[in-house]
Parts: C-alpha cells; structure tokens; sequence
C-alpha cells in the first residue's frame, strides 16, 4: 500500500508540470520578438482606435471579454493574468496577426491592419491591464 501511494505522488509531481505546460499553450518564436513600438500616449490613442474598430466587438468596448454565442466561445478578457496564447508582447502581435488555428476562434488581422498599428493595439491592450 505505501509504495502505491509513493508512485502516486511520484506521479502528481510528474503530471503536474505537464498540466502546467498544456494549458500555457504560448508561441516560443513569437516570444522573442520585440515590441519595437513605444507605448505612447499617440501609440496608444491609436491603439485604442484600432481596436475599438476591430476587437471590441468581440473583447467588449473594456477589453474585458465577450459572451460569445452558439458558433463561437466566449472571447477572453484582455485585462487580467490568464493569457492562454502566451502574454509577451510578440505572443500578443502574433495572435492578432494570425489568429489562433486550427478553429480560428480569433481570426487573423494581418490583412487588415499593418504591423505597426497592431503593436499599437498591444500597447493599448498593456494599458488595460488590472493592476494587483
């Protein structure tokens, strides 16, 4: 009995860090691309802009996330802790540029908006973030 109950917690703590893992489902390449725009205060304005145009609809007008409906799942809040596609500001560009496969629950905005205009939106994304 007490060595089933060692491989137990043997593997928790295995299982554990792979649990981690699966949910923080971030892009490793896009993590270490920089944000080459400022956060200024025309960064940002245009930022909001921009994403007013495009995300709100979705995130809602505060970035706190949408309802959804019967197609698609609820679209995630933007202001808290929890960033299940990685929470660097290049994971950040590349999910709106890309959107997120194979669903595309997020579709891509690359054709839509320029590179510049969408590190303007992470900046403005930045801004809202909850503080603790």
């Amino acid at each position: 009995m007490r060595a089933l109950l060692q491989m137990c917690v043997v593997a928790g703590c295995v299982a554990s860090p792979i649990a981690v893992v699966t949910i923080a489902q971030g892009n490793p390449e896009a993590a270490r691309v920089k944000n080459p725009v400022a956060a200024t205060t025309e960064s940002l304005s245009d930022g909001k802009r921009i994403y007013q145009r495009y995300c709100a609809s979705c995130h809602g007008s505060n970035a706190e996330g949408g309802p959804g409906n019967d197609l698609i799942p609820a679209a995630p809040d933007l202001t808290d802790q929890e960033w299940k596609r990685g929470s660097t500001d290049g994971e950040i560009f590349s999910v709106i540029k890309n959107g997120v496969p194979p669903e595309l629950n997020m579709i891509p905005f690359g054709d839509q908006i320029k590179d510049t205009e969408i590190w303007n939106v992470v900046n403005y994304i930045r801004s809202l973030a909850k503080r603790k």
